[in-house]
């Protein structure tokens, strides 16, 4: 189990490596392949769902007026593309009755 709060592909892929046997090479190509396969499903249907794990969506944000909180000096925050992740039920349940509280 990995225990640290920032995972990388390299972490995933030890993770395979050790769990599956396959080499590492093997193993980082599967996580890259995962990857591009999100990302290409959010360039192609804006949305990519996995089947109880949770759903990616891309979603268009329009320009608007943002404050400094600090100095209260306004800038216009440019329209952009933002990816949203919503968890499925099946991993809310599972962090609510696995996780220490």
């Amino acid at each position: 189990m990995i225990n640290k709060k920032n995972i990388s592909r390299d972490d995933i892929a030890n993770s395979i490596n050790r769990e599956f046997g396959f080499s590492r090479k093997e193993c980082l190509d599967i996580v890259n392949d995962i990857i591009e396969l999100i990302i290409e499903g959010l360039e192609l249907n804006k949305l990519v769902k996995i089947h109880n794990f949770g759903t990616f969506k891309l979603k268009r944000k329009t320009k608007r007026i943002g404050r400094n909180p600090k100095t209260k000096e306004e800038f216009i925050i440019s329209d952009r593309n933002v990816i949203t992740f919503k968890a499925s039920k099946h991993i809310i349940s599972y962090i609510n009755q696995n996780l220490d509280k």
